[in-house]
């Protein structure tokens, strides 16, 4: 449910954006701002300038004021004491109405497209666990039905229950605006953009936006072990919900879940100005070496080992011995993105498979039976 740059599986969709019916702040203060610039009524503890971002068109998630310091505390840990996750709080009969706190641009300017950080405040009415998606309903009219709301989008949820103000009360999405081309003139028809995704990042803080949700279960993050391995396959905005599984892993102090293992995510996009979230990954990659891998597949820049582009189902076929000994041993493994990704990436996995002497049907089959498989694209 999250979202991602459609080159970098070639595929031509925009990702993150409007899916039809899928698509993909500190503590004690009120004035949130992910870009490079002074959070207004608070001070952070952490903060000196080795940890401000480089340039100010990256976002700042957060997490890089964090990285070289303890671990964050979170607050309420009721969110921790339920054993089911909740589930459609909200039907699109009745949404919940919530307030855009921030929406801030997350790519530079040599990104094929925009994509938008969203923080939403549900002023902890619509509680989530990390791997699920929000539904938004955009404003107007249906065009396909006159007099209705127009139907739901859903969006991979990129913050961890506790969101980016770690108290509760905010989700955070991760947008990419979906405009439309004419292929004769190279235009922009704005009639034919992607009317949910350019409502979020056309918002404004104090918006009202009426959200749906909680949904979904598939990329539930598995905690009974807290020492199994996962590894995480997103393209774009496919890595929203890695993003929440990460923060709950490396940056924030859940007293319940206390994480040792290894969490290995394989991101792919256009380039290097494509990059989400790049400094909080790489902050995790400094400060927890032993647990956390990095491995980004940037269409545009790399070549494969064919010399063509370098997709992630490359990077997946270059450390693929890796990854199937480590499914052999109980492994997670996730995919996030648009449905495109899915093709390359099977074929290489059957590829592999093969040449190891095994039927991918047969291992894939075990997988989804001992849920080590999940996947979500739209």
């Amino acid at each position: 449910m999250a979202t991602a740059v459609a080159s970098q599986v070639a595929v031509s969709a925009p990702a993150g954006s409007d899916r039809g019916l899928r698509s993909s702040g500190i503590q004690g203060s009120n004035n949130i701002s992910f870009s490079n610039k002074s959070w207004v009524g608070t001070t952070l503890a952490w903060e000196s300038k080795a940890t401000r971002p480089r340039h100010a068109n990256k976002v700042l998630c957060m997490s890089v004021q964090q990285a070289s310091e303890s671990k964050v505390a979170v607050k309420p840990l009721d969110l921790e004491s339920a054993n089911e996750p909740p589930l459609n709080t909200y039907k699109p009969k009745e949404p919940y109405t919530a307030t855009i706190v921030s929406v801030e641009r997350i790519v530079g300017p040599k990104a094929p497209g925009e994509t938008c950080h969203i923080v939403i405040d549900h002023g902890g009415n619509v509680p989530y666990w990390e791997g699920q998606s929000y539904g938004i309903i955009p404003p107007g009219e249906n065009p396909k039905k006159p007099g209705a709301p127009h139907n739901v989008r859903l969006y991979s949820i990129a913050s961890t229950r506790y969101g980016d103000s770690f108290d509760g009360r905010t989700t955070s999405l991760c947008v990419r605006r979906a405009v439309y081309y004419d292929p004769e003139t190279g235009k922009e028809d704005p009639s034919k953009n992607g009317v949910c995704s350019n409502f979020l990042c056309n918002s404004k803080p104090g918006d009202k936006v009426k959200v749906t949700g909680p949904s979904g279960k598939i990329m539930l993050l598995p905690e009974e072990d807290p020492n199994a391995t996962h590894i995480m396959i997103a393209t774009g905005t496919g890595v929203a919900p890695f993003r929440g599984y990460l923060r709950r892993m490396f940056m924030e102090d859940v007293p319940k879940y206390r994480f040792g293992g290894l969490a290995w995510l394989f991101l792919g996009v256009a380039n290097t100005d494509s990059l989400l979230y790049d400094e909080e990954f790489t902050s995790y990659l400094k400060q927890y070496p032993d647990n956390f891998r990095y491995d980004k597949a940037l269409s545009r820049e790399q070549k494969n080992k064919n010399a063509g582009k370098m997709y992630v189902q490359d990077k997946i076929e270059e450390y693929s011995d890796e990854i199937f000994k480590l499914l052999d041993g109980g492994a997670h493994i996730y995919f996030c993105g648009l449905k495109g990704m899915m093709p390359g990436i099977q074929d290489t996995l059957k590829k592999v498979a093969e040449q190891r002497g095994e039927s991918w049907e047969q291992k894939l089959s075990q997988l989804k039976k001992n849920k080590q498989w999940h996947v979500e694209v739209y």
